[in-house]
Parts: structure tokens; C-alpha cells; sequence
């Protein structure tokens, strides 16, 4: 690599790590989205309390309403609960983020509050699904807990390559998503006969949506404070493609386990390459991409490539729900290797 792109990339970073000081105060604004602990829900809300003297028959009843899930169904549930399970590779991934998150384990500046707040909330979604799927008896928790395992042992990358607007891209779409995921395994979880489990899941999803906004809102910033170096890693990031965490999920069995995992995903309407194409147009309208000004050259050639891949998702988002009819069923090991 030339000198001068060093220097180049060098002074990229610095300004974008002048930018993160810049929007402390604005950060800490947000921190107000984040709730303490004895204000948030936590899972022993939803679930059997060991305490009680009642907990033997809440379990049976709460075993009786998750007899009537789908496999395809938990399949699904597990895949979202071994992602969220992750959560140690998502903040290890925040304190890479080039020096904005230095100090992340003691820093009392905003953005270290955010990051660990954050990381707190987010870490009650993976504590209430586990416990949920445990009591339930349907799944081989011993294949599910390896897969957590796995994923955690296989490490994670965003291809944010350390770049705090990157890193806000990146997490805009991801919680939209998640949300999404969340959202409609609820809404088939209640037309399958399980309240407790949509309501888990419609409260997460709500976890997700608050988080959403807050991500939104801090590209959002940096749009304001630099258009052109904002519009660049926009377009950086969809060049690279937005990838969910649990690509990297293996359970020691199943060849290619993400993509099969996302098939049924996809055949359940759970979370789908139309939903990848509506969220990336959702970010281009929430941001008023093609309005945004100020841009120079390159940032008016990243404007204008945002726009057509958002067109462009949604053009293949419709070719490829054709085709998830010709996959085959394949043995998962997390529900005792039946086919789905």
C-alpha cells in the first residue's frame, strides 16, 4: 500500500473519531433510551418462577401450550435465540471499532455508557428464549447449547472494518432485523396456540425497535456532521453486503447450518430477502438519502449507488422467494434430527 493512501485512510479515521467527540453530548441525549435495570422487564417475568410452590404445574402448563409449534417454528426460534446468545462477540466487535469505544470497560463517556447499556438490555433477549426452550422439552437442548458454543468460538465480522458510521449502518439494519425476526415468530407462535411465547417475543421485539431508533438517529448525526464520509460508508457497507451474526453459527452436524436455518426462515415468512430489500429501503427513507446535500464528487457517486442497490434488493427479493420451494427438507439436530 502507497504512502499516501495511508495517510489518506489515516486522516479519515481521525476525522471520524473527531466526529464521535463531537456527538458525545448528542449520545448522551440517547442515553435516555436505555432504561436501569430495576425499570426493565426481565425473563423470570414471563417464565415459571422455581420459588413458587405452583412452579411444577406452570411448567406442565406451559409445556402444554408449546406442544402445538411447528418444527419449522422452533427451528426458527432457536436460530434467533443462539444469535442473540452471541452477545460476547457484538461488544467485543464495539470495543474494535477504531479507538471511539476505548476504555469501553470502565469509560463513563457517553459512548461507553451507551455500549454497555446497550449489551445489558440486549443480553436479557438470549437469557429469556434459552430458559423458554429449555422448559418447553421440544428441543435437544445439549445440540443447541454447542451451537451458542460454536458461535461464540468462531468469532464474528460485521465488515465494518473499524468504522464507527459503518459500525451505525450496520446496527440500524441489524436491530430493524431483528425486530422483524422477532415480530413475526410472534404473530405465528399465537395463530399456533402459544400466548407466552408471542408475548416473549413481541416484548423483544420491542427491545429491538428502541435500540433501532437509536442507531437510526446516530447515523443519522453523522449524516448531518459529514455528509460525504457518511454517504461513502454507506455505500462501503452494502458493496460488502450486510450479513447476519449467526452466519458464522455451526452445531458440529449440519453441513452449512446458517443457510439451511434460513431457508426455513424464509418458507415461514419469519425473515426474508424482502424483508432484507424493505428494511435497506426503509434506511434510505428514514435518512432522506437522495436529498441529502453537501455531497462532493464521490459522495454524489455513493448517493446515487445507495439509491439503485435499494431498487435494485427489491427486484431480487422477488426472484428468490421463487425458489425456496425446490429446497430439500434437511434433519436439524436441535429438534432430535426431524426433517423440516
Amino acid at each position: 500500500m502507497g504512502t499516501g493512501l495511508l495517510e489518506e485512510n489515516s486522516s479519515v479515521r481521525a476525522k471520524r473519531l473527531d466526529i464521535m467527540k463531537q456527538m458525545e453530548p448528542f449520545a448522551e441525549e440517547k442515553l435516555l433510551l436505555l432504561k436501569p435495570p430495576g425499570k426493565c422487564w426481565q425473563p423470570t417475568e414471563f417464565l415459571p418462577e422455581a420459588t413458587s410452590e405452583n412452579w411444577h404445574d406452570e411448567v406442565r402448563a406451559l409445556r402444554e401450550t408449546a406442544k402445538p409449534l411447528s418444527d419449522e417454528l422452533l427451528v426458527v426460534l432457536i436460530g434467533d435465540m443462539v444469535t442473540e446468545e452471541a452477545l460476547p462477540s457484538y461488544q467485543t466487535m464495539l470495543t474494535a471499532t477504531d479507538g471511539f469505544l476505548e476504555g469501553l470497560g470502565t469509560s463513563m463517556n457517553p459512548w461507553g455508557r451507551w455500549a454497555r447499556g446497550w449489551t445489558a438490555e440486549e443480553n436479557r433477549h438470549g437469557d429469556l428464549l434459552n430458559r423458554y426452550l429449555y422448559l418447553t422439552g421440544r428441543v435437544d437442548m445439549r445440540s443447541v447449547e454447542e451451537t451458542v458454543q460454536y458461535l461464540i468460538s468462531n468469532g464474528w465480522d460485521p465488515m465494518t472494518a473499524r468504522d464507527p458510521y459503518k459500525l451505525f449502518v450496520y446496527t440500524s439494519f441489524q436491530e430493524r432485523a431483528t425486530k422483524v425476526s422477532h415480530g413475526n415468530v410472534g404473530r405465528i407462535a399465537e395463530k399456533e396456540g402459544d400466548s407466552t411465547l408471542a408475548r416473549i417475543c413481541t416484548t423483544i421485539a420491542a427491545d429491538e425497535a428502541k435500540h433501532e431508533s437509536a442507531y437510526k438517529l446516530f447515523f443519522g448525526e453523522c449524516l448531518r456532521l459529514d455528509p460525504n464520509g457518511s454517504m461513502v460508508a454507506f455505500r462501503e457497507m452494502l458493496e460488502t453486503k450486510i450479513t447476519m451474526p449467526s452466519r458464522y453459527m455451526e452445531d458440529g452436524q449440519t453441513e452449512n447450518l446458517y443457510d439451511v436455518f434460513s431457508i426455513v426462515a424464509q418458507r415461514m415468512k419469519v425473515y426474508t430477502s424482502k424483508d432484507y430489500a424493505d428494511i435497506l429501503q426503509h434506511l434510505v427513507e428514514y435518512w432522506d438519502i437522495p436529498n441529502v446535500s453537501g455531497l462532493s464528487g464521490e459522495g454524489k457517486e455513493a448517493q446515487d449507488y445507495v439509491c439503485d442497490m435499494a431498487r435494485r434488493y427489491a427486484r431480487l427479493a422477488e426472484r428468490a422467494q421463487t425458489r425456496l420451494s425446490k429446497n430439500v427438507p434437511v434433519k436439524f439436530p436441535w429438534i432430535f434430527n426431524r426433517a423440516v
